[in-house]
């Protein structure tokens, strides 16, 4: 099969509206910069880009299927020095290699490309990443004194990256089985021997009566997150919420210029398998409150999802990796709040000082009690 993609005409509106020079999106300003010019021009958007809604996830589900295919890789010419770059079946946009252009794959000829509905643009600009992994690593107390010196040359290949996104919207309708316990006391009467006599007295002991309970409870759930991408740890995708979905927008590929994005690793299909699991915890909570009583029990329930929705998003964030003791280590910065989540090495020296002082301490403190 030919994996060839036929790249669109550049959109005009990375075009410079000065010198006709290429556009990149600086975070945070709403605004594309001419790198030759310095001229800033203004992504125009219409009142409606921050209209955000779900769409029906049986549609979506069947108009993706419509246009898949087995590519592993694609080729996108530059549309300014006409070089061509190979893109892997989950990379979507880039920087030509030769002139730094970017690299858009278009959603046309039917390509894997599933175009996305939304986009959180970038608010944190790179400096900014930056100073807040420093800080991040200075409070680690943990890490070895040398560290930040260590690592200083490795912030420099930060890199910005848009990873796939899915939220679901449904509402559910749960039958379950259990048992409600309600407390009731009986007199008890029992002796105790004080100072030699032996005395009658009563006490309340409590006990349950148990129900059978059968029924059915309903709940309605919003903006299930599950990550599409499998390029960063599952942890760290966990991690790297809460997302400030206040400033969401219509996907519109000029907020992509200068920086790398995916497309989605993991189907909408096997992503609301994981969005079901973490609607269990309420509906557990729900079931629970149904059945009443001082104690409850559930022996099992079944949900029905209905009216299913489905948004497809692109996130923001900073990524890079440093040595340290010929290890590598992964960091990633939320481009959206500037929260930074990270692996980092651990001082050994510090963690035996520590626990050499907490020994000591507890040694003072029996040797003052004793």
């Amino acid at each position: 099969m030919n994996n060839t993609i036929q790249p669109s005409i550049l959109n005009p509106s990375l075009k410079c509206n000065g010198c006709g020079a290429l556009l990149y999106f600086i975070p945070g300003s709403g605004n594309l910069k001419c790198d030759h010019c310095g001229v800033s021009n203004p992504i125009a958007t219409d009142q409606t880009s921050t209209i955000i809604k779900s769409f029906d996830y049986e549609l979506f589900i069947s108009k993706t299927n419509q246009h898949k295919t087995t590519d592993d890789q694609k080729v996108v010419k530059c549309s300014s020095c006409g070089s061509e770059t190979v893109l892997s079946s989950f990379t979507t946009s880039d920087k030509c290699s030769f002139c730094t252009a970017p690299l858009v794959l278009s959603p046309e000829n039917g390509q894997q490309y599933v175009p996305p509905h939304y986009i959180l643009p970038f608010e944190i600009n790179k400096e900014l990443a930056i100073h807040n992994f420093q800080n991040w690593l200075n409070k680690l107390w943990w890490t070895p004194s040398d560290l930040i010196k260590q690592v200083k040359d490795s912030t420099s290949s930060l890199q910005g990256v848009y990873l796939p996104y899915w939220t679901f919207d449904t509402n559910t309708s749960s039958a379950f089985n259990g048992s409600r316990g309600d407390y009731y006391y009986t007199t008890e009467n029992y002796t105790v021997t004080e100072n030699g006599k032996t005395e009658n007295r009563t006490r309340q002991v409590q006990h349950t009566r148990w129900t059978t309970v059968t029924g059915q409870v309903s709940n309605i759930f919003h903006d299930l997150i599950v990550p599409a991408s499998k390029s960063l740890p599952p942890k760290t995708l966990e991690d790297l919420a809460p997302w400030n979905f206040k400033l969401l927008v219509k996907f519109d590929e000029r907020y992509m210029s200068g920086f790398r994005s995916e497309t989605y690793q993991i189907d909408p299909q096997q992503a609301f398998v994981f969005a079901s699991e973490q609607t269990k915890e309420r509906i557990r909570a729900t079931i629970e409150s149904k059945i009443g009583g001082d104690e409850q029990r559930i022996s099992g329930f079944y949900t029905d999802f209905n009216k299913r929705a489905i948004k497809y998003i692109m996130l923001p964030v900073w990524v890079s990796a440093y040595a340290y003791d010929k290890k590598i280590y992964q960091f990633t910065v939320n481009a959206s709040t500037g929260e930074v989540i990270g692996e980092r090495p651990l001082s050994w020296t510090k963690i035996i000082l520590f626990v050499f002082m907490i020994l000591i301490l507890i040694t003072i403190v029996v040797s003052f009690m004793g």
